[in-house]
């Protein structure tokens, strides 16, 4: 039987109270949703479910209802998991390492447009990143990079950020706090060159975090337009056959600012048009 937009409304707050961790945010999420679509009878839809989910955006950016028609599997009554990746997949788009040059003036630019899973995405950063060796600086494209794994983010930020680990967060849930460090490096292997890192509205998720915790350390110049402002850790939740959730269970604290870029993105320190983006960092001294 279809259920009302309101009964998914409702079940969607019910795992929101359980995943994602207590606090002001949480709480006016909920809220919101409640009055906004507690007493709505119409059966969902895709409409119903792109409006619960513009409904969340101000709270949460990550909240995103998916309606699929002919699903007939059950709804959820515990936490979902992500797909393991195809390793065949990872390997056909280069682990999203989508470009690698050396440019006439010196600069090596490296672009990066996925975060697979690290144990899958590291030849292929460390292939990338050990071409621009020698280079006379960087600049590093995320303007296409939809997220990933955390553990790739840690990954490449330990190639800009020094042979030393440094630790990059906390992730902090209901069921306690993960910490993310960087790994140690053989020594004299990490870049130091000057770098610029390219940010726009594709940039989202890991990718954010890549940008905002090499910022936070005034490792790199952030160059583009401000990102959208996703910093949760999400599960997929069924919440009816045919409408599958993305449900927050976790939030990102940087260890250097306390804080994380949810609702604010990722502000460039020199705004330009995301298409223009690249130009503008060569431009720079």
């Amino acid at each position: 039987m279809t259920p009302t937009v309101g009964e998914v409304a409702g079940r969607l707050t019910e795992w929101l109270v359980r995943l994602m961790p207590a606090g002001d945010r949480r709480d006016a999420l909920v809220a919101g949703l409640t009055a906004a679509f507690g007493a709505d009878t119409d059966l969902i839809s895709a409409a119903g479910c792109a409006a619960i989910s513009a409904a969340a955006w101000p709270h949460a950016r990550h909240v995103e209802l998916f309606f699929e028609p002919g699903g007939t599997e059950p709804a959820s009554d515990s936490p979902g998991e992500w797909p393991p990746p195809d390793p065949a997949a990872v390997r056909a788009r280069a682990a999203g390492v989508s470009r690698v040059s050396r440019l006439d003036d010196g600069t090596g630019v490296v672009r990066i447009d996925t975060l697979d899973a690290v144990a899958l995405a590291q030849p292929y950063v460390d292939a990338a990143f050990g071409l621009l060796r020698g280079a006379r600086r960087l600049v590093v494209d995320l303007r296409g990079n939809g997220g990933g794994d955390p553990a790739t983010v840690a990954w490449i930020a330990g190639w800009l950020l020094g042979d030393r680990s440094v630790k990059l967060s906390d992730v902090v849930s209901e069921s306690g706090v993960r910490e993310w460090w960087t790994p140690a490096r053989p020594p004299g292997t990490a870049l130091s060159q000057d770098a610029y890192l390219l940010v726009g509205p594709g940039t989202y998720s890991s990718g954010e975090a890549l940008a905002y915790h090499l910022r936070a350390r005034s490792r790199v110049t952030v160059v583009g337009v401000a990102t959208p402002g996703a910093a949760d850790h999400v599960l997929p939740i069924r919440l009816a056959p045919t409408v599958l959730a993305q449900v927050p269970r976790a939030y990102v604290r940087d260890a250097v600012t306390g804080g994380n870029w949810e609702g604010k993105g990722v502000v460039p320190d020199v705004p330009s048009g995301a298409a223009d983006a690249l130009d503008v960092a060569l431009g720079l001294p």
